[in-house]
């Protein structure tokens, strides 16, 4: 659907998907660019409408942006655009100039930012999160980018709250990516903040990626390279996963890869960026959310299904974790099941 012509009939009064604006800036990395377009192309409504617009421009007028390789792409739309925009997301350059020298925006980025309006939804995948910085849209809040930049982002903003550990941070309106792969898990998660886990879970099959992935970027910083006698988690993971409702302690975990305790929890926090017990917490979530989405189980069965025990353990931990209690969630997903435009606000 175009900003001139819509194809809605009247049965379509009303629809609107949401509008997502990526803004693609010399030098940049087509793997990224395509992120939201392949993420946000595929989710559909229950009559098969698309749930979001995706849409490109430049600082420019429409014309040629030149990436990283050796071709350039014609960039339909200028930065007039973001002012439709509903989301805009700003994927990484490897040109970007003062912005990644000196922290200052040029004159024709600054101009084209001009365009945002009050409100609109900000993300940035990997060295993207530049823009946002010197535009001043991440003082005094969490942000991450590629771990190998994190540490030279803290330095140029030192008002940001550079987390180098993490895959991607949320903070509500403003969210940021760590390098690559990383916005594919932002993009999944903005699916999943808006539609739910089964949308999500849907565009992650079809795009044959993890819907979830554990952990942070810790497991992918370049260390020595391990004994390769040395056993993965994997096992005691898969294990974990087909009984998480019920108790399950760490000697048991560590006793599927037959390594002491300690071991285990040094081999796990490697290959997924987080302790144990903080994965399993991640994967009840996970669970409980796709109870409270898909089933019509009361709160305390989802919270006995999921592992929590309780239904007040459950409603702290997805407090903790997505800012609403369990009935809130339902709500909003339920809801969102029959009516697209529900978002979930955190």
């Amino acid at each position: 659907m175009s900003e001139e012509t819509s194809t809605s009939g009247p049965a379509d009064a009303g629809y609107r998907p949401h509008r997502v604006v990526v803004l693609a800036l010399d030098g940049l990395l087509p793997f990224e660019l395509g992120i939201p377009h392949r993420i946000f192309g595929r989710p559909k409504d229950d009559r098969g409408r698309p749930l979001y617009e995706v849409l490109t421009c430049s600082v420019r007028p429409p014309g040629p942006v030149e990436t990283d390789a050796d071709f350039a792409i014609h960039v339909p739309h200028g930065p007039e655009v973001l002012a439709t925009a509903d989301t805009v997301i700003v994927p990484a350059s490897y040109e970007l100039g003062p912005v990644y020298e000196d922290g200052v925006l040029t004159d024709e980025l600054a101009a084209a930012l001009a365009h945002l309006r009050p409100g609109t939804r900000l993300a940035s995948i990997c060295t993207g999160v530049y823009v946002l910085a010197a535009a001043g849209l991440l003082d005094g809040r969490p942000a991450t980018t590629h771990w190998a930049q994190a540490e030279h982002l803290q330095r140029l903003f030192p008002r940001v709250r550079v987390d180098p550990d993490v895959l991607f941070v949320d903070d509500g309106d403003v969210l940021t990516s760590a390098g690559v792969a990383a916005g594919i898990d932002l993009c999944l998660h903005m699916v999943r903040r808006d539609h739910g886990t089964a949308v999500a879970n849907d565009v992650a099959r079809r795009t044959v990626v993890p819907p979830h992935r554990a952990g942070g970027q810790a497991q992918y910083i370049a260390r020595p390279v391990p004994d390769p006698q040395q056993a993965s988690t994997t096992t005691a993971r898969t294990w974990a996963l087909g009984r998480l409702h019920e108790p399950i302690q760490l000697r048991d975990m560590a006793a599927q890869e037959a390594m002491s305790v300690r071991t285990f929890t040094r081999r796990f926090r490697e290959e997924t960026g987080v302790s144990p017990g903080q994965w399993l917490t991640q994967q009840r979530v996970e669970r409980a959310r796709h109870l409270l989405e898909s089933t019509d189980r009361s709160v305390d069965q989802v919270a006995r299904e999921a592992g929590f025990g309780t239904a007040q353990s459950m409603r702290q931990h997805l407090q903790a974790a997505l800012g609403v209690t369990p009935s809130a969630y339902r709500r909003t997903f339920r809801a969102g099941a029959e009516h697209p435009e529900a978002r979930l606000r955190t």
